[in-house]
């Protein structure tokens, strides 16, 4: 067995402003890959924490939180000297508040990467926005129908983390302060592509339009069937059905538990579907080997 990795962002120093999902999102899958994290909320607290109390303590985990009042000046004189001390401050308030607060300055002071996560760029930058409207606005939405993923959020988490490290290596080329703005309402618009592009929309191939990829009922609930690849399709079509009506008839006689081994045994992807929160049951850490695999809004 060979050493311990050593973590690619140990030594780095984070300060996050960022409540509600995005930021606390990108500080969590920074941690995990070796960065230190001081979240500073203001006296309300994070909406998250009241919201989703889970999962806020999942992604604040090993973090050092501070409540500070930025509207005092004593609470700005402590934010400057924990950035004194920092790599990084990110941030999820619209610009105007950015500069209302000095926090401009301060970045250029102590020569920090900047992540700044906006809603909107441009004319829109002080425009305010939230996950469900930026879905909106780019057809990803089918009323009536809530979102169960907040996908602009995970998407600006995860580009958020993208921004920091291009930050470093901006700042390790020579540039003494590395500004990265991550605009969720661009996020939303590549989160849109499946569709615009005639993938994921209803009747398209991944959205109904193949008989091998699709949601099927079984004795007991439903099961995903995804055997989208040729060779996939071949063996779903040896044991269980090629027709979307041999699939229905066939799968409807057993159990999810039953198809799910089978897939297994098979090489087929086919899953049980879990209800909305309930499920696998089990933990979730967010890894370093996670984040490496590949993967919030809030605006004040």
């Amino acid at each position: 067995m060979g050493p311990t990795p050593i973590p690619p962002l140990r030594g780095v120093r984070v300060v996050s402003l960022a409540v509600n999902l995005p930021g606390p999102l990108a500080c969590a899958r920074l941690m995990s890959l070796g960065a230190e994290v001081c979240k500073v909320e203001p006296p309300s607290g994070d909406p998250l924490r009241t919201v989703a109390p889970g999962w806020y303590a999942e992604l604040t985990a090993g973090q050092e939180v501070v409540t500070i009042d930025l509207k005092r000046v004593e609470g700005r004189a402590e934010l400057d000297r924990r950035l004194s001390g920092a790599d990084v401050l990110l941030t999820s308030m619209r610009p105007s508040a950015l500069v209302r607060l000095g926090l401009l300055s301060l970045v250029e002071r102590h020569g920090l990467v900047l992540v700044e996560i906006v809603g909107y760029d441009g004319d829109r930058a002080d425009e305010a926005g939230h996950d469900l409207t930026y879905q909106a606005a780019w057809g990803t939405l089918d009323p009536p129908s809530m979102p169960l993923v907040p996908l602009v959020d995970l998407l600006g988490g995860e580009r958020a983390v993208s921004a920091t490290l291009a930050g470093i290596r901006r700042r390790q080329l020579g540039e003494p302060c590395a500004h990265e703005r991550v605009v969720l309402d661009d996020a939303a618009a590549a989160a849109s592509a499946g569709v615009r592009h005639g993938l994921t929309g209803s009747g398209d191939v991944l959205g109904g339009g193949s008989a091998a990829y699709g949601l099927y009922p079984s004795a007991d609930g439903y099961v995903a069937v995804a055997a989208i690849e040729p060779h996939f399709g071949e063996r779903l079509a040896v044991s269980i059905g090629a027709t979307r009506d041999e699939l229905e008839a066939e799968l409807a006689s057993e159990t999810s538990a039953h198809w799910e081994a089978l897939g297994r045994a098979l090489d087929i992807p086919i899953v049980a579907v879990h209800q909305p929160g309930a499920a696998m049951a089990r933990p979730v850490a967010i890894t370093a080997s996670a984040a490496a695999s590949g993967a919030a809004s809030g605006l004040v």
